[in-house]
């Protein structure tokens, strides 16, 4: 995946006691559990549609700039549905879809494949990130002692 310097974008956020934000303090909502989803606050089916929309989007923009003086009117859409597996587990399906003024159907779908190859969350593959999670610390205050971190494609 590369040395922690290489890397070119970098966020982080927090959620507890209902509530998610970014550390840098730019967003904040609550939040509401997929068990309870006319609740007050956004679902994670709501977070990750906005995470993969405005990600992808990005690179939509980025890929249009080679087929059009319009990226500017670039719109990803976003939709994402979760499940639970017999086993437990919520299993996540994210489908989106990219269209912009102007572009002929061929074009658009050029720019669709561009955008998914450049993103790091490409349908064709999922070997371009990876997911971590890993104990903080103990409620002293110190780290945990733990193996490697679990890594597995995301």
């Amino acid at each position: 995946m590369g040395d922690a310097d290489s890397w070119t974008h970098r966020a982080s956020a927090t959620a507890e006691a209902g509530r998610v934000r970014t550390d840098d303090g730019e967003f904040s909502s609550r939040l509401s559990s997929p068990l309870a989803p006319h609740g007050p606050g956004l679902t994670p089916e709501q977070l990750l549609s906005a995470a993969f929309a405005s990600c992808l989007h990005h690179a939509a923009v980025e890929a249009a700039t080679d087929l059009t003086d319009e990226s500017h009117t670039v719109e990803v859409r976003a939709e994402t549905r979760l499940r639970r597996d017999p086993d437990g587990r919520y299993r996540a399906d994210v489908r989106a879809s990219v269209s912009s003024c102007g572009l002929t159907v061929d074009q658009l779908g050029t720019l669709a494949r561009r955008a998914d190859q450049l993103w790091p969350f490409a349908g064709a593959g999922g070997d371009r990130h990876s997911v971590s999670v890993e104990v903080a610390r103990t409620d002293d205050g110190h780290r945990a002692p733990q193996d490697e971190p679990q890594m597995r494609p995301g």
